[in-house]
């Protein structure tokens, strides 16, 4: 057997044990995020689930594979591993750039040079020929920039290893930004902006966004934008950008699949040989400044739901908390359909499909937030509930049998992080960036697995705000069970 692999019988089959206990969930945040399904918490109630939870399984004692790290001549650091079980070869290239660097007059700047970039072509080679070339080998270049940092993908055969490198290394190095692809871009996004406020949960999300982070910070604002400031941008804006941030030194490749170790080096010393080291002067992202006053938003909109966010600042990625927080997310709104706040608002009272809480992280401070979907005429209750159960949470220890689940699920989730060497790299290119220890993934399950009782209520305390929590509500309020205003003065949002 391949020594890459690392799945066997008995895993898989206790993979298939849990798919019949355990429902799972994906939640996707406006901004193109996403959090992990993550199975059900609390006490098995099919027969199935019954008869699985008398199984005692040995711990799992797995040790993620390893990966290569080499830095080259010119600052890039390369993350490798090969698989020759297909002919198929994987490279990512993970840039620090982002919207938070772009100035707020020009906002939007970030994004469109992340998709130019691939869709302009290069100084040798224009857009169209790019995609012959591309479809003619079976193979895929795709780029973007998001808030925190800037993607370059290439995925090819392996026969066209060679030729799939040095155009992607052109597509990093010299993109073409034609104005007519620039334009074009533009556009796609304008149409997009017009359409946002047809849709009940962009609105949710861009105006939580909006109440979440001070004016003056980029996390308030979108990634793509606003019809203002996208037309203020220009071609010699997007060369800059592209120019003052892509550069060697601030590239991190994640590169898996069937390849030779040595050959790739070599072949990528090559078609990067003429890209030298550059110093970046980063602009200084503000500090986060905005004070926690509970209050409450609302904007009309004539649906048959609510949609409802509520929360406030959280944690940052590298928090030395974030172990005991994310464990207990998960058993407050994060653990599915029978965590505390989904398990209330859906499955006891019926008053929604989707409610669940989320820690989002990000560079310098993440959100807490909780989202529900309700009938208008349960909007009142829903949000009642999740305050409730936010209390109760900082109030009382968890059980030892919550504890456990949300331990056991979660280092069952690790070991299928693992499934393919592109997914494994891309970990270990993510650690890099964000700036976590090297070893994260080794002491991962180490971590999870100190986490107790008191961690959990120790970080409730500090991390959950409910007195200072901010309630935004799009719906129409005629219509709902009882008036916002008995949780704090309501500031109505007129939609632009």
């Amino acid at each position: 057997m391949n020594k890459n692999k690392y799945f066997v019988f008995p895993v898989i089959f206790i993979a298939c044990l849990f798919s019949i206990v355990y429902s799972p969930k994906i939640f996707a945040q406006a901004d193109g995020h996403e959090h992990a399904s993550t199975p059900s918490v609390g006490k098995p109630e099919s027969e199935g689930a019954k008869i699985i939870s008398g199984f005692k399984f040995k711990s799992l004692n797995f040790v993620p594979p390893k990966v290569d790290r080499v830095v080259l001549e010119n600052g890039m650091i390369l993350y490798l591993l090969e698989d020759h079980d297909l002919p198929i070869f994987n490279i990512t290239a993970r840039t620090r750039t982002g919207s938070i660097y772009e100035p707020p007059e020009k906002a939007g700047l970030a994004s469109l040079t992340g998709y130019v970039i691939r869709s302009g072509g290069t100084l040798s080679m224009p857009a169209d020929k790019m995609n012959e070339e591309l479809e003619f080998m079976a193979a895929s270049v795709e780029t973007s920039i998001d808030r925190e940092s800037g993607v370059a993908s290439l995925s090819a055969l392996k026969k066209d290893i060679d030729k799939g490198l040095k155009i992607f290394a052109d597509v990093l190095m010299n993109p073409a930004f034609p104005e007519d692809k620039i334009r074009m871009r533009k556009d796609e996004v304008v149409e997009s902006i017009r359409r946002e406020n047809d849709n009940p949960s962009q609105i949710a999300h861009r105006e939580f966004r909006r109440i979440m982070y001070d004016s003056k910070h980029p996390y308030s604002r979108k990634v793509e934008g606003t019809l203002e400031t996208i037309e203020k941008i220009t071609r010699d804006d997007i060369v800059a950008f592209h120019k003052k941030y892509f550069h060697p030194n601030n590239i991190i490749l994640g590169i898996s699949g069937d390849f030779n170790k040595e050959e790739i080096i070599k072949e990528l010393n090559s078609v990067f040989a003429e890209w030298k080291k550059e110093d970046i002067n980063f602009p200084e992202v503000p500090k986060v400044e905005n004070s926690f006053e509970k209050s409450v938003y609302y904007v009309y909109k004539d649906i048959n739901q609510a949609n409802v966010l509520m929360g406030h600042l959280g944690i940052h990625r590298r928090s030395p908390d974030y172990f005991p927080v994310m464990i207990m997310n998960f058993t407050l709104g994060g653990g599915s359909f029978t965590a505390r706040i989904p398990g209330r608002i859906r499955s006891d009272e019926g008053l929604a499909y989707s409610a669940y809480s989320a820690f989002q992280t990000s560079r310098d401070i993440g959100v807490f937030f909780v989202s529900c979907q309700t009938k208008l005429e349960s909007t009142h209750r829903a949000i009642s509930i999740a305050l409730e159960e936010l209390d109760k949470i900082r109030k009382t220890q968890i059980d030892k049998e919550e504890l456990a689940q949300a331990k056991e699920t979660f280092m069952n989730q690790f070991v299928f992080r693992f499934t393919t060497s592109a997914s494994i790299v891309g970990q270990k290119v993510d650690i890099e960036y964000e700036g976590l220890p090297l070893d994260y993934l080794e002491t991962y399950l180490s971590n999870v697995q100190t986490v107790t009782q008191e961690d959990v209520q120790r970080v409730a305390r500090k991390y959950l705000h409910p007195d200072e929590i901010k309630i935004l509500v799009v719906g129409n309020k005629e219509k709902f069970d009882k008036q916002l205003d008995s949780f704090g003065k309501v500031n109505v949002i007129e939609l632009k």
